[in-house]
């Protein structure tokens, strides 16, 4: 009878220690009445979206190069050495892309993208009701978050059209298919986040770099001015060339930013610390930088400096495997007036030799030399050099786009775009520079813009989304160097002789993400 009892009491026990055991906290992550009780929480939920979401296509492999240059690849006037292996430069390139053959490419993007997009919409339900913030700090993450939801969103409409608008976490089965919404209620939504941003996040007024490296209101502003001067091409067409040039503005009053300068000598450019040099010696030039990827050795390495330097050149360097990853093709550079353009000079934005120690000289294919970096070239294997993906360059360009649409070749326009072309091109007066863009009309003038996006904006993957808003081919010529036509895109061959058809301007939709969700419903047209 006592064993019996002793049984029982032992069992008993039992039970409420598997009880206690299974209720325990965890400890390895938060669960949903944890999380967002303390500040520290609120402040994790926004810094985990530095590094997910529309960030991440920022970063990449050696061999595939990152994701945000699939857009280039699709132009035509960007190759990548392993291309053999990396079947969505191939397709890009072709134009034979689709939704089957690029599915699981396309929907690493989608799934990224929704991922940071899913992150912001928690951080942005529960920061307003965690205890121990205050209002000014709440504000402040709530805009931090809605900046990388918009930024996120952003990149969805431009790649895939119609997507489904998503502002509320998951926290139940419920409603787990969703229809697409238009192409103008995601443009609400992102106007929306970054308007918030702008005006009531409280957002510091300094450069990223002098701000710990977090968002601050001239990233907004700048996300902001790129949207409405995307909203004013296609495919929507509404003409807010004014509210992009005020953006734009506001980034360039604020007296944060400015453009690197070269160092001189003799009135000469010294080309090792010209403003190019100076910029990829730095790590997130400071006041030209107005949003970048940061990067840390040991905890987020940068792999860009492996794609400075061809596959072949990995035999002179401390890195087990260079890639080409970005080669541009001689179209893209015949867009360079070689003679007079600094960027289109040897060791400026490109490379095409390296000198060994014993003086021999190796040369190769024309790779980005802005991504070079000594140290971790020929001495650790391993970069921690922030990445732009925002500069003052776009600012400038952006603003000076926008207010000859929105108001004709005024002097601020001409001054914006001047200060942009005077700096690469250092032989000319920049006076005569001023004085020759003043004399253009307004169509003029923008075509001169469109220009210097292409040659300035390279590193920062912007032409493909240029393309596609314009709707404009930059034709190249190799008899004369740094002349661009711009001709209708739809209707074109690329480099590689495909003919752009008007699907081209959307990617399609991966195919395995239409069987999850039967509410995505139709293709994309034309695939």
């Amino acid at each position: 009878m006592k064993k019996t009892s002793l049984m029982i009491l032992l069992a008993g026990m039992m039970c409420f220690s598997c009880e206690d055991f299974l209720d325990e906290v965890p400890r390895d992550e938060l669960s949903a009445n944890q999380n967002f009780t303390l500040p520290a929480h609120a402040y994790n939920a926004v810094n985990s979206l530095y590094r997910n979401g529309a960030p991440q296509l920022f970063d990449g492999g050696v061999y595939g190069g990152a994701e945000a240059i699939l857009g280039n690849y699709m132009s035509g006037f960007f190759d990548n050495e392993y291309k053999g292996q990396e079947v969505h430069v191939q397709h890009a390139q072709q134009l034979t892309l689709n939704g089957n053959n690029l599915n699981g490419y396309l929907g690493g993007i989608w799934d990224d993208l929704y991922r940071g997009i899913s992150r912001a919409n928690n951080a942005i339900k529960y920061i307003p009701t965690t205890p121990g913030l205050t209002e000014e700090e709440s504000n402040r993450l709530a805009a931090e978050a809605r900046f990388f939801r918009a930024y996120a969103y952003f990149y969805l409409v431009r790649m895939f059209g119609e997507v489904p608008v998503i502002t509320e976490p998951y926290e139940s089965l419920d409603n787990l298919y969703v229809e697409r919404n238009s192409v103008k209620e995601v443009y609400n939504l992102i106007e929306e986040d970054l308007k918030f941003a702008v005006n009531q996040g409280g957002l510091a007024e300094i450069s990223m770099a002098n701000n710990g490296n977090r968002i601050t209101k001239g990233a907004a502003a700048t996300l902001l001015a790129d949207v409405y001067l995307t909203m004013s091409g296609y495919p929507l067409q509404e003409n807010r060339y004014a509210d992009a040039a005020a953006m734009a503005e506001t980034v360039i009053n604020s007296g944060a930013y400015s453009l690197t300068q070269h160092d001189m000598a003799g009135g000469n450019v010294v080309m090792e610390n010209s403003a190019y040099n100076k910029i990829r010696k730095s790590d997130a030039a400071a006041n030209e930088y107005v949003l970048f990827h940061e990067y840390a050795v040991g905890i987020s390495n940068n792999s860009y400096p492996q794609w400075s330097y061809p596959v072949s050149m990995a035999q002179h360097v401390a890195y087990a495997l260079t890639n080409g990853a970005y080669q541009p093709v001689d179209a893209f550079l015949w867009g360079y007036d070689t003679e007079n353009d600094l960027r289109a000079q040897e060791k400026q934005y490109f490379h095409t030799t390296l000198t060994l120690d014993n003086g021999t000289v190796q040369t190769f294919e024309p790779t980005p030399y802005i991504w070079h970096d000594d140290n971790a070239m020929f001495e650790t294997a391993s970069s921690g050099k922030d990445v732009v993906m925002y500069s003052y360059s776009d600012v400038l360009l952006t603003a000076a786009e926008a207010i000859a649409k929105s108001q004709g070749v005024t002097a601020d326009a001409v001054n914006y775009l001047a200060q942009v072309k005077g700096r690469a091109y250092w032989k000319q007066d920049m006076n005569q520079i001023r004085t020759e863009l003043a004399s253009l009309s307004a169509d003029e003038f923008v075509e001169e813009v469109w220009e210097e996006r292409y040659r300035e904006l390279v590193f920062e993957f912007r032409l493909w989304f240029d393309m596609v808003r314009t709707r404009k081919y930059p034709e190249t010529s190799a008899s004369n160097p740094g002349e661009i036509n711009f001709v209708e895109l739809v209707g074109h061959a690329n480099t590689w002789n495909k003919v752009f058809e008007e699907k081209h301007l959307l990617f399609p939709i991966p195919e395995a993400e239409r069987q999850r969700n039967p509410s995505l419903g139709a293709q994309n047209p034309g695939y």
